[in-house]
Order: C-alpha cells, then structure tokens, then sequence
C-alpha cells in the first residue's frame, strides 16, 4: 500500500475526524511506542493494561510524527494531522498491516485459539502445510518461525507492529502462509485486528487467565472475537466436542466445519489403538478416509490433529499430505515430550499448568495402565490463584504419588503458593504428597521414586528453559534436569525443611523441603 492509499485508510478509519496540520506521510511507518518514531511517522495512541498511549503524543510529536491516532480529542498545533477513531488498538492493527503490504497477495493466514492445544496445532498445521509444499512461517508460544530464522517468542501473540514486522519477512522469503496462535489476551486486546485469516480453529475452552479476564464468560468472548472478525468467504473449525464452539458459530460469518472423535462432524477422528508408543486413528475428512499411525499421546493429541487437518484443508492441502505430515510428525518441544531412558518407566514432560490441561494429561496417562502414576508440578506465581486448590484436587484423583514444587514464582514466596496449593488435597490425599521447593530437587525425587512400568510426568513447564524467581530469570530446563538424572550425572540429595529465605536455582537450597 503506497502512502496516499494509507492516507485513505486514515481517513476510513476515523469517519472524516481530522484535525491540524496535512501532514506529508514520508515513512508511512505505524509507531505505537513514541521512543521510536521517526519524522514522517505515524503514532498510534493506545490505552493499553499499565499504560496510556496518549501521554506519550507530545514526546511523539515531538520526535517528528506527522500523523496522531488517538481516541480522544488532541492539540498537536500545527505539527500533526491528528486523526479521532474509536478503538485505536484496532486501527493499530489495521494500519501496521497495511502500511507494510502484508495484505498484497495471496499471503494466506490461518489463526488457532483455545485454552489447550494451541500449540500443538500450529506446529502440525505448519508441518501439514509444507508436506502440501506451501512454505509456511508461525507465530506462537515457543518460537516464530519466519522462514530464514527461529526467532525466540515472547509473548504467544506479539503486539500489531511486530506482528506485522515477522509477517512482512515471511513474504520476503518468500513464503505463502502462516498458522499463528492467538491468545485471549492478544484478541481481547486486538493485537490482531487488520489481519485477514483465511481460516481459523477453535480447540477447547477450559479455566485459565482469570487473573486477567476475571470471569469465565469474558474469558470465552475475548476467544470468540477471532471468529467474529472472519468475513463470509473464510472458515471457521469448531470443536464439536466443547459447548463453547457454538458460541463461535453465533457470532461468526464464516462457514463453518466441525470436528470431534465421538461426535459426527465433518472432520473426524476414530480412534483404533492407543498405547504409550503412540496412537492409531482413522482420519475422516469431507468423504476421504485414511488410517493414520503417530507417535504422539492421548486423545487430546488426535483432537488436534483434526484441527490441524481443518486448517490445512482449508488453506488447499490435500488428504495424502495431511497424513504423510501427521504419520512422520516428531513432535512439539515440551508438550508431551518422552524423555527416552532405559530404566524401564516413562518420562513425559509437559506444559500443562491449569487444572483442566492436567487432568487432560493424567486421564490419558491413566488409559493407558501403567503400574503407577507419578507427577512433578507446581503453580506459577502472579498468575490465577483460584487453579491451585483445583490442581490439588485433580493431582490428588489421578495420580499415585505426587510431588509438589515451584513453577515460576516470580514474585511470590513459593512456598507461599505451596501452602495455596495444599489446600485442594483431602486430609487423606495428603499421605501421597512430598513436597519439595526446589524444582530441580523435586525432578530427581520423583525420578528416583519411578520403578518399572511407571509413568513420570513433569508438568508446567514444558518447553521453557528458564524459572523466573524474585523477578529474575535463571536457567533452568525440566528435559535437560531429567536427562541429566537418567544417565546418572547427578546424585539423589537428601532435603529437609529449614527456613531459609531465598529459593536458589540449580543448586541444593536451605529452602528446599520435603514434608510429607
């Protein structure tokens, strides 16, 4: 889009609402943050969770920005065109997608939202894509891939600028789609909005982030905004299994395709065989039928699968490229993800961190018998504390023994959040708890306590290779902690409980309890 058709698009945006100067758009750069502007450019005033954009136009102004978007009536004098739209996180978005060309050709772009799974659809969408051979990038919680480079993630879903940003290089490298998570926060926020999605998924709908949308009904309509903005000639792939997803259909102009694995819908999955080897299912889509064998776990993980194939469906892939990607898929980092050793009992770890997401792993863990069930968790801290008592209670149903520890307390005395926690388990339940604070301590108890056909699952962290404690960012990597233990690199330590004051990372710690 040259500068005159984005200056078209000002005007759009803002019905005719402009005051000052007329301002020459020599960038036609979208700026959001003042510190970066450049003379030419335009600033976006945005209201966002800590901060007000529109405290920021003097400085914006003042580096040169030629063009305001604000929401709310501005005196830039003569030095800017100030331009009065009703939501300027949306004409953020509209304009960082347009003054880049992001919407020039037929870039297609496939979007995933849900509680769980988001991840995993988006990698086996992406793999699906390629085996139909369209080049495609992601943008979503563990990297973005676009197509030259990993670049590490920071959030699921970048803000609109840096969305923009990884989508220009995707088409500079010539790639022909992209499958991208979309979190609640980023679709409340409307860091999505201007992006076309040809087609998007909705997985699952379960409590989380409630520290943020602190109702479930608002956490479900900040879900429901990304099929909102679908136009008549995309599609929508519902889960036909979770009552949400027809709250997606109300709203939604698009066409709409279900899936489910017991549900009759028009992307299926039977399943024939399940084991801790992998699974075996029938994938039927739109009339086609084909056996599908795969190393990944669990029901869920076919759930997935069926979104997946929805997705790449929909961007033109045909059936024997869909299976061809799901027979050969090796998997997401951290979702799921066996820790191969020769002990003779099954080491899994995954991102499951919500009392939803965990019961949905032990379940599966459970059908599959083995001897006993053991499980590493915690609950990350500065996040919704009403989960803690719930993951008690389901750690407590479906496993045998149970070790408590720290996820990422941030900024909260972990075992403070420890204590939360304890208050889900029955006076009973409590027999099968050890506690232990440090997290590394934890991984190597719970691993020294597995025989012969048990099942070790590590849950929380899954693909992060850092703890954040007292603000600070160590490393630490619950794969490479248990890798480490299983070819005997370290020691069984022994812990007691002592008062110390500080949780140390990777190391023996006067905090490190055991309490059973």
């Amino acid at each position: 889009m040259d500068v005159s058709d984005l200056k078209s698009l000002l005007y759009s945006l803002a019905c005719g609402q402009g005051s000052g100067a007329t301002g020459t758009l020599t960038t036609g750069r979208v700026c959001c943050d003042s510190r970066s502007v450049r003379p030419g450019d335009i600033f976006v005033a945005v209201k966002g969770v800590h901060v007000d954009g529109h405290k920021f136009i003097p400085q914006a102004v003042e580096r040169g920005a030629h063009v305001i978007v604000a929401e709310q009536p501005v005196n830039a004098g003569n030095a800017a065109l100030v331009v009065k739209v009703a939501d300027t996180s949306v004409a953020l978005g509209e304009l960082a997608q347009a003054s880049l060309g992001v919407e020039a050709g037929e870039f297609i772009r496939l979007g995933v939202t849900g509680t769980k799974g988001k991840t995993t659809v988006a990698y086996l969408t992406q793999a699906m894509l390629k085996a139909g051979g369209m080049d495609c990038g992601l943008i979503g919680t563990i990297l973005h891939d676009v197509g030259d480079e990993k670049l590490p993630a920071n959030n699921t879903t970048p803000g609109a600028v840096e969305l923009a940003v990884l989508m220009k290089r995707m088409l500079a490298n010539g790639l022909k789609a992209v499958v991208m998570e979309c979190s609640s926060h980023a679709l409340h926020q409307r860091r999505t909005a201007g992006i076309a999605f040809s087609a998007a998924a909705f997985t699952n709908l379960a409590g989380d982030h409630l520290d943020y949308h602190v109702t479930q009904q608002a956490y479900l309509e900040a879900k429901t905004l990304l099929f909102a903005d679908l136009d008549r000639d995309t599609i929508a792939i519902l889960n036909a299994e979770d009552p949400a997803s027809r709250q997606m259909a109300a709203v939604t102009q698009a066409k709409v395709w279900d899936f489910g694995i017991d549900a009759e819908a028009k992307i299926r999955g039977r399943i024939t065989s399940m084991d801790l080897a992998g699974s075996s299912f029938e994938l039927r889509l739109f009339g086609h039928r084909r056996k599908v064998n795969w190393p990944l776990l669990g029901r869920h993980n076919v759930s997935n699968a069926l979104a997946a194939a929805g997705l790449a469906y929909a961007a033109g892939v045909g059936i024997d490229a869909i299976v061809d990607a799901l027979s050969s898929f090796g998997g997401v980092p951290g979702r799921f993800e066996v820790i191969e050793n020769a002990a003779g009992f099954t080491v899994l770890v995954d991102y499951a961190h919500t009392d939803d997401s965990l019961r949905c792993a032990l379940e599966t863990l459970r059908e599959l018998k083995p001897r006993q069930v053991i499980v590493v968790f915690g609950c990350g801290g500065d996040r919704d504390r009403t989960k803690r008592p719930r993951m008690a209670a389901v750690a407590e149903n479906l496993a045998d023994r149970v070790f408590l520890t720290s996820d990422n307390p941030r900024n909260e005395a972990p075992c403070a959040i420890m204590d939360e926690i304890m208050t889900g388990f029955s006076p009973a339940g409590r027999a099968k708890v050890t506690e232990v604070v440090d997290r590394r301590l934890a991984i190597e108890q719970a691993l020294n306590a597995a025989r012969k056909g048990d099942v070790v699952l590590i849950a929380g962290k899954g693909h992060e290779d850092y703890q954040i404690v007292d603000g600070t960012k160590y490393p630490f990597d619950d794969r490479a902690i248990a890798r480490a233990f299983l070819r005997g690199d370290q020691r069984q330590s022994s812990i007691s409980r002592e008062d110390g004051k500080a949780l140390s990372v990777g190391k023996t710690s006067p905090r490190s309890i055991e309490r059973q």
